[in-house]
């Protein structure tokens, strides 16, 4: 408050308005964490800021490999475990495994492998019924086989699971679809052995 004598001698008090102190933020102003990781210091974001705005760019995710690396993130021992385990389903471990960390290196390598044994012992059973019949047939090999493998067993492996998750999810069931891509994928292995266990038959009837 600040008093002023005025000429006629009355006292009057003239009332001062106070500085109002604000706090005032510097625009782009960031915090950062010491000491720096490997990929430098590490900014903090601002707290206000969380849940204000939404990320508009969530599909972007869907076309990154580097999204996709946590499901091939396995070592020889899992996938041995796993492969193993599809064979005995019935005993319940080949479930639980899969639980922990579900993966689609199974469901990739699995089915290319089917495809391409498929394809290769598919051309060779035809050559040998064909030789049994004609001894001057030539080996000839049918890419045809592997354009009907590659659809059926990738098909299979993706179409099917795909179609299972969107029958959950509209019951209400709360499911994984990586975990039954896994649990697909793996499950393709006992056809490998199938696939090589027939050609091998078939040859020995064909040959004797």
């Amino acid at each position: 408050m600040n008093l002023f004598l005025c000429f006629d001698g009355n006292v009057q008090a003239v009332v001062g308005e106070d500085k109002k102190t604000t706090n005032q933020e510097v625009p782009g102003a960031n915090l950062q964490i010491f000491p720096p990781n490997s990929q430098g210091y590490q900014t903090l974001s601002n707290p206000t800021d969380e849940g204000g705005q939404q990320p508009t760019n969530n599909w972007k995710g869907l076309f990154s490999i580097s999204s996709y690396t946590q499901y091939f993130n396995v070592d020889t021992d899992i996938v041995l475990n796993r492969l193993i385990s599809s064979l005995y389903p019935t005993n319940g471990d080949f479930v639980s495994n899969i639980d922990a960390n579900p993966d689609l290196y199974g469901l990739v390598w699995i089915s290319t492998t089917l495809v391409f044994v498929i394809a290769s012992l598919g051309n060779c059973a035809t050559y040998l019924m064909n030789k049994r019949s004609d001894q001057s047939t030539s080996w000839v090999f049918d890419v045809n086989y592997v354009h009907v493998a590659a659809g059926s067993i990738y098909g299979y492996a993706l179409i099917v699971p795909l179609g299972y998750y969107f029958l959950l999810q509209y019951l209400g069931s709360r499911v994984s679809l990586i975990r039954f891509w896994c649990l697909w994928g793996y499950s393709l292995f006992i056809f490998i052995l199938t696939s090589v266990s027939i050609s091998l038959y078939l040859s020995h009837l064909v040959l004797h």
